[in-house]
């Protein structure tokens, strides 16, 4: 093994500065993978005399030991100094520990537990690779970034081939490209504001059938702070004024619905009035969708009565039908707002908008203590064969069809859409695109079942009227910190 010039002599450098405070931070290094094959290491040019760089490839360094790459570049090109192996064949996943090492002004200085993954590649000239023709096993291209905060690939059908640079996973996701196993596709740290239209779509809309939430979704209610997106509730009369829910309302212009429908405009009329509510949702159905994956959010649930926290995936296409969740619906979790309900973590599928059949794919855990009072990471394994829930690593549900699907125990159940479900696999209505929404609801004509406590009755034309009317019960259960949906981060892995 060739060990450096740097590597043999550097207990003769000085590694450290003399005047503590004043040491030079070596600034971060670089690292790229090229396709086909390729490393690339580097680091912006600093008046430096020397740059040296030592790794290993899936296995931690020792201390300070040479590595399987062990060199010392003398001079910088193009304002940086850069290591090349144009051997190297990576792959995404492969992991590589280093350190790094430069002279400067006489002086040693090293970066030390260096750690870096292979998520994507680049070419020669450090470009995305990019391709949006069709893939053949003669001309294989690798996953792309195509995303500030999103990694987002797909997989047309492909044979396994050892041309390519991974194991080929059953995932697949929205744009041309393949998806390796393993291979983390979204991921979105809300570390700046939110990605408006890059990565994320806010609903400007009434949301309607099948739950008919008692809330309108506008933009004023979603933000990122301190690293955290956060939706939060509020009423309608805190925005345009007293007794506004006896007005009208008009969304057309920006309306993210169907225009020319309810989902854009509405009009008070007696009972009738505006949802009194205003929350905020936003999606990636414009830009990412994936079919088969492991979804991560971490998340700390809202409290307060009759809220509902939305961590879904939607279905994008809606095969198998747009009405009663006859395409289905998953949720990574929710924790219903109120207090009775605050330990009790429900996730899975939504088959249908109503009882019997509406619950019978979710399962839930019970908590020691309430779920909203930290964060928590909440994970949903999607794949061909069924579902698998999970809290904080903890496997706590599985959702598994039968040999012949969800169809027999729908139609048993006389859910209309179950039908539909036969010309898909035995996963249907689960085997399609769907995308990642997250947002509030309040109330609804679903979620609560009628009780002596519950301010409104599920099947009454008045129900959302009784809900405003009765703010004085639930309205003081609402807190600024402790009402809002906070989500830490967001990831979608391939299987």
């Amino acid at each position: 093994m060739y060990i450096s010039k740097m590597y043999r002599q550097f207990v003769l450098l000085f590694l450290i500065c003399f005047t503590c405070g004043q040491c030079y931070e070596v600034p971060p290094a670089k690292l790229e993978a090229i396709w086909p094959k390729g490393l690339r290491v580097s680091v912006p040019d600093d008046g430096y005399s020397l740059f040296a760089f030592h790794g290993k490839l899936n296995e931690e360094m020792e201390g300070l030991e040479a590595g399987h790459w062990s060199r010392d570049i003398t001079k910088a090109k193009g304002g940086r100094w850069t290591f090349n192996d144009k051997q190297a064949r990576l792959k995404i996943g492969d992991k590589i520990y280093f350190w790094t090492y430069v002279l400067k002004n006489g002086l040693g200085y090293r970066q030390d537990n260096g750690e870096w993954t292979v998520t994507g590649y680049v070419d020669d000239a450090g470009n995305p690779y990019d391709s949006t023709s069709p893939i053949d096993s003669e001309s294989p291209r690798p996953p792309v970034p195509i995303a500030p905060t999103s990694a987002v690939v797909t997989n047309p059908p492909i044979s396994q081939s050892t041309d390519y640079p991974c194991e080929i996973s059953v995932s697949m996701v929205s744009v041309p490209g393949f998806v390796c196993k393993g291979q983390l596709l979204f991921e979105d740290n809300f570390n700046k504001a939110i990605d408006k239209g890059n990565i994320w779509t806010t609903e400007y809309m009434f949301p309607s059938e099948p739950d008919y939430p008692f809330n309108v979704y506008l933009n004023d209610n979603v933000h990122v702070r301190d690293g955290k997106l956060i939706i939060k509730p509020s009423t309608l009369e805190s925005k345009y004024g007293e007794d506004y829910v006896r007005q009208q309302l008009d969304l057309t212009q920006r309306c993210t619905g169907t225009v020319g429908t309810s989902d854009c405009s509405r009009i008070a009329s007696g009972p009738i009035i505006l949802p009194p509510i205003i929350t905020s949702k936003i999606n990636t159905k414009n830009r990412f969708s994936f079919k088969y994956g492991r979804v991560e959010v971490s998340a700390r649930m809202p409290i307060g009565d009759w809220i509902i926290p939305e961590i879904l995936l939607e279905p994008r296409d809606r095969v198998y039908g747009i009405h009663s969740y006859a395409s289905g619906l998953m949720r990574i979790a929710c924790v219903k707002g109120n207090v009775e309900y605050s330990k009790i973590l429900y996730g899975g599928a939504i088959l249908c908008d109503s009882e019997p059949y509406r619950n019978a794919n979710l399962r839930q855990k019970i908590g020691f203590d309430h779920w909203n009072k930290d964060f928590h990471n909440y994970t949903l394994e999607w794949r061909p064969d069924g579902i698998s829930l999970f809290v904080d690593g903890e496997k706590y549900g599985e959702v598994t069809p039968s040999a012949d699907g969800f169809y027999d125990e729908a139609k048993n159940n006389n859910v209309q859409a179950a039908s539909q479900w036969l010309k898909g696999t035995s996963m249907a209505p689960l085997d399609d695109y769907f995308y990642i929404s997250i947002g509030l609801d309040i109330g609804g004509v679903h979620e609560f079942a009628d009780g002596p406590t519950k301010p409104w009755q599920n099947g009454a034309t008045k129900a959302m009227l009784n809900f405003w009317n009765n703010r004085d019960q639930w309205f003081p259960t609402w807190y600024k910190d402790t009402s809002s949906l906070q989500v830490d981060y967001i990831r979608v892995y391939a299987l």
